[in-house]
C-alpha cells in the first residue's frame, strides 16, 4: 500500500508539474502576443489628384472625422513673361510635418525616400504651410522638384498622444512651372510614440509574433 501511495504521489506530481508548465508557457505566449496585438499601422490607399488652385486638400490619417494635415497645389496665371507653381504641405492643429531649410530663409517638407523611420529624431515644423516645390522664371528651390514620388514624415496627436505617420505623394512638373501632386496613400502607428517606417502598411511587428508563437509551442 505504502508503494502504490507513493506511485499515485510520483504521478499526480508529474501531472502537475505537466500542467505548471503548460499554463507558463500559455502565459508567456499570452504576454508575447498582446504587444504583437496592440502594435498596428492602419494604411490607407488613396489616388486624390491635388488640384491646383482648388484649395486645400484635407485629409485624416486615423479616420476620427478631423482632417489632421492638408495639401495645396498653386498656379498663378500669367504673361509670356512669369508664372509660378507651388506646392504646399499643412499640419492642422497641433499636427507637424518632418522640414528642412531650403534657399536659405525657408522651411520646406521633407522628401522623404522610402524606408525612411519617422520618429522623435526627425526635425518637425509647427503647424503651418511648408512648401514641398516653388518655382517660376527667375527661381525655383524645394526638396520635391526632383523627385517623381517621395513620403511626408507626419507627426501627429490622437487623445492628447504622439503617433508618427507618413504620406506619400507623387509629383511632376509641367509647362509654365504648372506642378501636378497624387496623394497615394498615408499610414499611421497606433502605439504612441512608436516609429513608422516610410512606406510601411502592416503590422504588427513580427519579432514580438515569433516570441508569442515560441511560447505556445512550449506547451505542446
Amino acid at each position: 500500500m505504502e508503494d502504490q501511495a507513493q506511485n499515485l504521489s510520483s504521478s499526480s506530481e508529474r501531472r502537475l508539474n505537466a500542467y505548471t508548465l503548460a499554463a507558463t508557457a500559455a502565459g508567456v505566449g499570452a504576454l508575447c502576443l498582446a504587444p504583437a496585438a496592440e502594435a498596428k499601422v492602419v494604411y490607407t490607399p488613396a489616388h486624390v489628384n491635388i488640384v491646383q488652385n482648388g484649395g486645400l486638400f484635407a485629409f485624416d490619417l486615423n479616420h476620427d472625422g478631423t482632417a489632421d494635415f492638408g495639401l495645396s497645389n498653386l498656379f498663378r496665371f500669367c504673361s509670356s513673361s512669369r508664372c509660378t507653381g507651388s506646392l504646399n504641405a499643412r499640419g492642422e492643429g497641433q499636427n507637424e510635418i518632418w522640414s528642412v531649410i531650403c534657399n536659405t530663409n525657408y522651411n520646406c517638407a521633407a522628401a522623404l525616400p522610402k524606408g525612411t523611420k519617422v520618429g522623435f529624431k526627425g526635425q518637425f515644423s509647427k503647424p503651418r504651410p511648408l512648401i514641398m516645390a516653388v518655382g517660376n522664371y527667375e527661381v525655383f528651390f524645394g526638396p520635391w522638384w526632383n523627385v517623381e514620388q517621395a513620403y511626408l514624415g507626419i507627426k501627429f496627436v490622437i487623445k492628447g498622444k504622439t503617433h508618427f505617420g507618413w504620406a506619400r505623394v507623387k509629383f511632376s512638373r509641367g509647362q509654365r512651372f504648372s506642378i501636378t501632386a497624387i496623394l497615394t496613400g498615408y499610414a499611421y502607428e497606433t502605439i504612441p510614440n512608436k516609429p513608422i517606417i516610410a512606406g510601411a502598411t502592416k503590422g504588427p511587428d513580427e519579432k514580438a509574433g515569433s516570441l508569442g508563437a515560441l511560447a505556445a509551442g512550449l506547451g505542446h
